[in-house]
């Protein structure tokens, strides 16, 4: 039997891409997670995170472990909150990272997702409807509030996820050339740079468009409603 952790990182913030990071490794590998201290990406400062990250990509490589990174990028993200919500979006987005992980792993899977949705069962049954042929033999989907905090395959995730999106900030930050913080509206670093990202005749493409952080930000500098966002493709990138 093989375990599958699935995670987001970066549903809140007001800039940057939402990243989902999926694991997966047999059930006798699971001990080696807890023996090398991972657990909820919140938990742990940035250079642990990606220490583990080097750790794990070792280890995959070596024992045969399996992973999927879907980077969904602030353009998919708006047209998702426009049209079918932020929790359905989600539901695709870990639906696209466990279909990655099944091409890669055809024995039976004991998938574990930290729920992005109030009610947990909605969000496990809305993954499932969206897997081709389910259901798989011998396998099962279980969705839980704050499993990044309770099963280690699950923090991994987190952690894969967390440390990919800080690549993403990192490359935003160097193509812009000034500091934009964790992308959060709390975020001073991130609120000093909101005015300069709204300079142009439309907010900036790596802004959410759809966030009242951003609306209210727009309103303030010009007295009007910003532009709707024009929606080309669902610009997001798979990594395993």
């Amino acid at each position: 039997m093989w375990h599958v952790g699935i995670d987001e990182a970066g549903r809140g913030p007001v800039l940057g891409p939402l990243v989902v990071g999926a694991v997966a490794m047999p059930s006798a590998d699971l001990e080696m997670l807890v023996e090398h201290g991972v657990k909820d990406s919140k938990d742990l400062t940035h250079k642990k995170r990606v220490e583990l990250v080097d750790w794990f990509y070792v280890q995959a490589k070596e024992r045969g472990w399996k992973f999927s990174l879907i980077v969904c990028q602030a353009e998919r993200v708006d047209h998702g909150v426009q049209t079918t919500g932020l929790n359905v979006l989600e539901v695709e987005l870990f639906s696209e990272a466990l279909i990655e992980i099944r091409q890669q792993v055809k024995e039976p899977l004991t998938v574990l997702n930290d729920a992005c949705d109030v009610n947990e069962q909605r969000f496990t049954d809305r993954i499932a409807a969206r897997m081709p042929q389910w259901p798989w033999d011998d396998s099962s989907i279980h969705s839980e509030h704050k499993a990044d905090s309770t099963y280690p395959i699950v923090g991994m995730a987190s952690i894969l996820a967390k440390v990919q999106r800080d690549i993403q900030i990192q490359q935003i930050t160097d193509e812009i050339g000034h500091p934009l913080g964790s992308g959060y509206p709390s975020d001073p670093k991130t609120k000093a740079a909101l005015a300069m990202l709204l300079l142009e005749s439309t907010p900036h493409p790596e802004l959410r468009w759809s966030w009242k952080t951003v609306s209210r930000a727009w309103m303030e500098m010009y007295g009007v409603e910003p532009p709707k966002r024009p929606f080309t493709v669902q610009n997001q990138k798979t990594l395993f």
